[in-house]
């Protein structure tokens, strides 16, 4: 893959990790208008970038939790909201290293594109949901958020849209429930970096890509958090957005 190609790729990832529409799914779809064969393992490092920009962004909720973690204090809102971190990525651990390599080969534009529409239809039902303004969710609620994560592992089916969606259903407010997304998606992605490159390191002509993507990402996630998806209401344009990609998808695929 030549960094051009690379880079364009880092764009894609570092922009739209951050909005409910799928950031891997544009990843296969610009790798299928390159015609990249195989960009798995860069997909992999794209999303160890905005990985950090995560760490970065909400690193003293990070510590905290870590904190009061190694201290044992696990009766605070810090260790709780750990624990409910660790059961929502249960499912999502579970299921894609079981199911890993086959949703591995299934990015055609069919299944994209059903994965889209998906997402449409969760982000309309997380827009239209009653402002319940809940601080706390339960186990049982994290574990479902996490179910709802694992429907991620689609081709085109948004991890952020079937996880912040979720909370608001649940009750939580906008910004709790976006917190909440994009803190669970550290042990997902650190599972993928794992099994992908094991105890390696990413290899090096990835390393600028991830760097862009990282920079890009905090940038972007910032933008996001504050200003876009602080507002329910503004889920019902991505939907409007994965609905119209999903069926051009679909319409493609059977042509």
């Amino acid at each position: 893959m030549d960094l051009t190609s690379a880079l364009i790729l880092a764009f894609v990832q570092g922009i739209l990790e951050w909005f409910p529409v799928s950031s891997s799914g544009h990843l296969s779809l610009f790798q299928n208008i390159l015609g990249l064969d195989n960009g798995l393992d860069l997909q992999v490092a794209l999303h160890f970038g905005t990985l950090m920009a995560v760490f970065v962004y909400f690193r003293n909720d990070i510590v905290s939790i870590f904190r009061d973690f190694l201290q044992g204090n696990w009766k605070t809102s810090n260790s709780r909201l750990g624990f409910l971190l660790l059961v929502a990525s249960i499912p999502a651990g579970i299921f894609g290293f079981i199911f890993r390599s086959y949703f591995e080969l299934s990015s055609g534009l069919f299944i994209l594109g059903f994965g889209w529409v998906i997402t449409s239809v969760t982000l309309f039902i997380g827009s239209f949901t009653p402002k319940k303004n809940k601080k706390d969710i339960g186990y049982m609620h994290a574990f479902m958020i996490g179910i709802a994560q694992m429907l991620a592992l689609i081709p085109g089916v948004s991890r952020s849209g079937m996880t912040i969606s979720s909370g608001l259903f649940f009750g939580l407010n906008e910004k709790d429930a976006i917190k909440f997304s994009y803190l669970l998606s550290i042990p997902v992605i650190f599972g993928a970096n794992l099994v992908t490159f094991g105890n390696e390191t990413i290899p090096i002509e990835y390393l600028f890509p991830t760097v862009v993507c990282f920079v890009l990402g905090l940038i972007f996630m910032t933008f996001s958090f504050k200003y876009i998806l602080s507002n329910r209401k503004n889920l019902r344009w991505f939907g409007f957005y994965t609905l119209v990609l999903g069926i051009v998808s679909l319409v493609y695929a059977f042509s």
